[in-house]
C-alpha cells in the first residue's frame, strides 16, 4: 500500500507536501505513511482514492491496475 501511493503521488508530478495539504494532513503524518511507519486509515485511504480518483481497491493492493473511480465524461 505504501509504495503505491507514492508511485500515485510522483505520477501526479505531486510532492509530499502539496498531497497532504490537498487532503488536510500534516507533511510528517503523510511522509509516515509513505514510508510505512504508519497504518494509513480507512479514512485516508478513501480520501487519496478520491484524491488520485481510483478505486481504493487498488490502494489497498487487492488489484494490480488502477481503475477510475469516476467514469470519464463522455464528449
Amino acid at each position: 500500500m505504501y509504495q503505491r501511493i507514492r508511485d500515485l503521488r510522483e505520477d501526479a508530478d505531486k510532492t509530499q507536501a502539496e498531497v497532504a495539504a490537498d487532503i488536510g494532513l500534516y507533511t510528517t503524518t503523510y511522509q509516515r505513511y509513505e514510508r510505512g511507519e504508519r497504518e494509513i486509515p480507512l479514512d485516508i485511504a478513501v480520501c487519496l482514492a478520491k484524491y488520485y480518483n481510483i478505486s481504493l481497491d487498488y490502494i489497498s493492493g487487492i488489484i494490480d491496475s488502477p481503475r477510475p473511480l469516476l467514469p470519464k465524461a463522455k464528449l
